[in-house]
């Protein structure tokens, strides 16, 4: 059986990650066309309905490993690698984020199987899956086959897209002994500081604040804006390393990957390490007083301006239009 599994990361509220349905509705269409089915593993304490109702996003079999820690790599390493043995499945499919590629590598070390990371898309090829992933600093995109089986695929953050088609799965529950290390490490408290209330990942509208702010309190701008616009605030790695936002809500290379409608980018240059967390944005606004800019020059809007004084009369005529 040359099936797909996907690992289905869900929150302490039982809430499914979007990222993770997204593969799961990946996996289920690859699966058809490579004539085999796609599965789901959830781990904690999921319920019958709540695991059987991923089947709307099209897999027919979700394992569930009660006794194994949502949150903890190794632990879901041992539970993937059973489910996948025992089953003879040929790949596993992550929807990305820093958890993904943390299982996605034990995971590749434990069954000493092919990776490819930061995966954009994933087509069938000769019965096979080939995975498309952005090469020199997303200048080129190259195919990644593999020469034997399993392979693991993990996909940038909202690669994938998220493809209801109705159903229920069947739930299967999975005994899994875990490895002495797995257990060394024990969950303390899920959660991150300031920010995690608004997942940058899911918003339809961001707006990124820079360096260009001039200070921590000036993000008071670009929350205001993003509130008027039913959105969320953004950063970049310099401001977060300075102290001045979350690191929740850093976006780029060492952040996370968005795709919003819309992508408000205030006082940020728009350095390659920044443009490959945003550039699959559908429109892209910039507003820097600096006319070289890199930002302009791959940006559907761009303003020379000074954001000071722009945005708060920006925030006005919004509220303005709502009001109206």
């Amino acid at each position: 059986m040359a099936g797909i599994l996907v690992y289905t990361l869900h929150n302490d509220e039982g809430k499914f990650n979007n990222n993770s349905l997204g593969a799961l509705s990946e996996a289920s269409k690859l699966a058809a066309e490579l004539g085999t089915e796609a599965s789901a593993l959830v781990v904690g304490d999921v319920a019958d309905d709540a695991a059987a109702s991923l089947g709307a996003y099209g897999v027919k079999t979700v394992y569930r490993a009660k006794d194994v820690p949502e949150g903890l790599a190794q632990p879901i390493v041992d539970a993937m690698a059973k489910v996948m043995t025992d089953n003879e499945i040929s790949y596993a499919l992550f929807g990305g984020g820093l958890l993904g590629f943390e299982i996605g590598a034990g995971l590749t070390a434990r069954l000493n199987a092919g990776v490819t990371m930061e995966v954009t898309a994933v087509k069938v090829q000769d019965g096979k899956l080939v995975a498309e992933r952005p090469v020199l600093q997303d200048s080129a995109i190259v195919d990644v086959g593999y020469v034997s089986e399993p392979g693991i695929i993990i996909g940038r953050l909202n690669a994938f897209d998220l493809n209801e088609t109705g159903g229920t799965a069947t739930v299967e529950d999975v005994a899994v002994e875990l490895s002495e290390f797995s257990s060394k490490a024990k969950m303390v408290t899920r959660g991150e500081q300031r920010g995690e209330d608004v997942n940058i990942e899911d918003a339809d509208v961001l707006v990124g604040g820079g360096r260009g702010l001039g200070k921590a309190e000036n993000f008071e701008l670009a929350e205001q804006l993003a509130e008027s616009m039913g959105g969320a605030v953004a950063a970049t790695r310099a401001v977060v390393d300075a102290g001045w936002y979350p690191y929740a809500a850093q976006i780029g290379q060492t952040g996370k990957t968005v795709a919003p409608k819309v992508y408000l980018a205030l006082g940020i240059s728009g350095a390659i390490q920044h443009k490959v967390g945003m550039q699959n944005s559908e429109a892209i606004v910039a507003i820097n007083k600096d006319q070289n800019a890199p930002i302009f020059e791959f940006c559907d809007l761009g303003v020379v301006g000074d954001l000071h004084k722009i945005v708060p009369k920006l925030t006005e005529a919004i509220k303005a239009k709502k009001a109206g």
